[in-house]
């Protein structure tokens, strides 16, 4: 079971676990050279390690990185397997530095009006320095995350103002609302829960969003923080002026509240859980109507 799998790492394994995702990334850099090197070793935000780490590749066959990281440390700590790994999926040398420029007004052209585009939401992750990430993030950080969530969003200006719904003790009528919205995130995810993401659920996550439904906050999902922008049609550019305005509103709040600032490293950008969210964080997407599509 997951619970045993989660003791068993937390003692001296002495092999290197079969991984069942054969074909993943961490497959091929997680030696037993590696193992042996490593398989002791607990980050010091979280006593997260490389068993706990590489679970879902050992667990899964569907894996492509088959890796999580438990806080900033496993990143550091960890290196000789993560380094190597990251620099393969996101095709990157050894020697190159993270850069992102966020400058709404270099954002040329948008959506043809013409376009059957239904909506647009463009997302980010973001994590509190000194905090783990979920996979390794104690129950103690997790509601301390939350803690200044809540106490943050209320500082939030103008139409980014909202409220914030905690999945805990939430009312069915706030929740179904939320499922109608398609705002609601949900346990099940074989990833998260093997993971661990899913430890104590749902206590310490929540949805925030604001008056219009235009912005959102995940809170203690995969990340620490998704931030997302999202409107009905193809404007882009104003999805994308609105998420800008968001991480900077998330941001300012949070560090008002703690002192603390985002997760940023100098090599690989903004600190996720998982390798493949390095870098911006950044996802953006379109609903479109495929003429035809639903005709059969």
């Amino acid at each position: 079971t997951l619970q045993h799998y989660f003791i068993q790492s937390n003692l001296r394994m002495a092999e290197l676990p079969e991984f069942k995702s054969v074909n993943s990334l961490i497959a091929k850099y997680c030696t037993k050279e590696k193992w042996e090197k490593y398989r002791d070793h607990k980050t010091a935000t979280c006593g997260f390690t490389l068993a706990k780490a590489i679970v879902c590749a050992v667990e899964l066959d569907n894996q492509s990185n088959g890796v999580y990281a438990g806080d900033w440390d496993s990143y550091k700590d960890f290196a000789e397997i993560f380094d190597p790994l990251i620099q393969e999926y996101h095709g990157i040398s050894a020697d190159a530095k993270h850069t992102s420029d966020m400058d709404v007004s270099k954002l040329a052209g948008n959506v043809n009006p013409a376009a059957p585009v239904h909506s647009t939401r463009i997302r980010v992750g973001r994590s509190i320095d000194g905090f783990g990430l979920s996979p390794g993030i104690t129950q103690e950080q997790r509601l301390k995350v939350e803690s200044l969530f809540k106490s943050a969003c209320k500082k939030f200006p103008g139409k980014l103002a909202g409220s914030y719904y905690p999945l805990l003790g939430m009312e069915e009528s706030v929740r179904q609302q939320l499922v109608d919205d398609h705002f609601l995130f949900m346990s099940g995810d074989a990833n998260l829960r093997i993971s661990g993401m899913e430890r104590e659920w749902p206590e310490g996550r929540g949805i925030f969003h604001n008056d219009d439904k235009t912005f959102l906050v995940w809170v203690n999902e995969e990340d620490q923080f998704r931030i997302i922008s999202m409107e009905k049609g193809g404007d882009v550019k104003g999805v994308f002026t609105r998420l800008v305005e968001g991480i900077k509103a998330v941001g300012d709040s949070v560090k008002e509240e703690s002192g603390k600032d985002f997760m940023l490293d100098e090599k690989y950008g903004y600190v996720h859980s998982c390798p493949s969210n390095l870098g911006t964080g950044m996802r953006a997407s379109v609903h479109i109507d495929l003429p035809g599509w639903t005709e059969h």
